[in-house]
């Protein structure tokens, strides 16, 4: 079985960060807290995302939608099980480098949802 194979949850973390912060928000996110992650036993993969409109066509009608209220940046995990979350090294990672101090406290309109593959 692949490691995807093993991926049967995806938990999807979204939010917003300060105009300001956005630069050191993305440099710690890529170099320190994704890294950190990934090393958590269970943790398949992570990919991010920033917001962007979109068009498409919906019964042969063009739309277009642009949820300025939806969080700007989202990331995907894939992990094998919901404990993955509460194991002693997820409680590690979340809050090793500078994400605890320097990025999360300018974080806004925070979500954090779980799906199981069917």
């Amino acid at each position: 079985m692949s490691r995807h194979e093993q991926a049967r949850f995806l938990l999807i973390a979204s939010m917003d960060v300060l105009p300001d912060r956005e630069a050191i928000f993305n440099e710690v996110y890529n170099a320190e807290h994704v890294p950190a992650l990934l090393a958590v036993p269970g943790v398949v993969s992570i990919r991010r995302y920033r917001r962007r409109p979109v068009k498409l066509s919906i019964g042969g009608v063009v739309r277009e939608f642009n949820f300025e209220t939806e969080p700007k940046y989202t990331a995907l995990y894939e992990i094998e099980t919901p404990e993955v979350l509460l194991s002693e090294e997820w409680s590690k990672a979340v809050e090793l480098g500078r994400w605890a101090e320097q990025v999360r406290p300018h974080t806004r309109n925070r979500r954090h949802t779980l799906h199981e593959l069917i």
